[in-house]
């Protein structure tokens, strides 16, 4: 099993914002590979999720990663990255993947970047394909990000329920993904940061095992951000550990700026379990435009497209 040293960190740049995160991915009790790589520091927090096999989807998750972590500003740390930047990274990563593989593998990815706008700090939420991104906010537990998955518009067009979707047999058929397909345009969303804020980005290996109300559940009783990675990544082992798992937990405190109403940049459309997440063969129209909103974004743990914990 691949391992990577734990580690929790606190970052508070200057009178503002402070942010404390964990993170951990575990290859699960059925993979011989972890596919999943991520990247944690802030004001970067992501999660790609590799599919295609035979390390294919290894490659694909870590250069995806390793696309994230060449943004300039990662370097330095500043919050001035637009999502037309971001972007434009994703469809470097795209045509990485696409060389190294010749298109037969690609990567979901999702995450949240910080960002500040006139001295008020956002989440900026980047999702293509199905992991996720959830934000427990004043009491309220939702999941930002829409996966990107046949069930999913399913659902969306009222053919299935939500239910029926964690067991249906194209649960892990994506309609968008980077490296592989003909979508590749993600989708985005701008949100407040209020104080209190905890935020969870995730592979489908963990909710693949877990229902909302377990992640729920975890996230509300464990103050410990890496704390609550841990227990993520563990009730996820129990409940079968069919897929690599991987998980970010994000903590907002003194938030200096609690505006109200945050902007969202939804999409029209939008699952999970045992085998493998495939791409769609033929993908129809891409249907977001990224959301032109100022961001920052700063690099991975060392740099390392696929950090591997337990």
């Amino acid at each position: 099993m691949n391992q990577h040293p734990a580690s929790v960190s606190t970052i508070q740049p200057g009178p503002g914002l402070s942010l404390s995160y964990g993170y951990g991915t575990d290859r699960g009790l059925r993979r011989e590979l972890n596919e999943d790589s991520y990247i944690a520091a802030d004001p970067v927090f992501a999660v790609a999720d590799g599919m295609g096999g035979h390390e294919a989807g290894e490659i694909a998750s870590g250069l995806c990663v390793r696309a994230l972590a060449g943004i300039p500003q990662v370097a330095t740390g500043e919050r001035s990255i637009t999502a037309a930047v971001l972007q434009q990274y994703l469809v470097r990563a795209d045509n990485s993947i696409r060389e190294a593989t010749g298109a037969r593998a690609g990567t979901t990815l999702t995450g949240a970047v910080v960002v500040e706008q006139m001295g008020m700090p956002y989440w900026l939420v980047v999702n293509i394909g199905d992991s996720r991104t959830y934000r427990l906010s004043q009491g309220r537990f939702e999941q930002i990000s829409v996966d990107h998955s046949e069930v999913q518009e399913l659902v969306d067009a009222g053919e299935i329920t939500a239910q029926e979707a964690t067991v249906h047999p194209r649960r892990h058929v994506v309609t968008r993904a980077l490296g592989t397909g003909d979508e590749t345009e993600a989708d985005y969303w701008l949100l407040p940061v209020e104080e209190g804020d905890r935020v969870l980005v995730c592979s489908d290996g963990l909710t693949g095992e877990l229902a909302d109300d377990d992640i729920l559940r975890i996230l509300s009783s464990v103050a410990d951000p890496q704390e609550a990675v841990d227990a993520l990544i563990q009730a996820a082992l129990r409940s079968g550990g069919r897929d690599n798992v991987s998980a970010i937990v994000v903590d907002a405190r003194n938030v200096s700026n609690d505006d109200g109403a945050g902007t969202t940049a939804p999409r029209l459309t939008s699952a999970d379990g045992d085998e493998v997440t495939l791409p769609r063969p033929q993908a129809s129209e891409a249907v977001t435009q990224p959301l032109p909103a100022p961001v920052e974004e700063t690099a991975d743990h060392n740099g390392e497209p696929d950090d591997d914990r337990r």
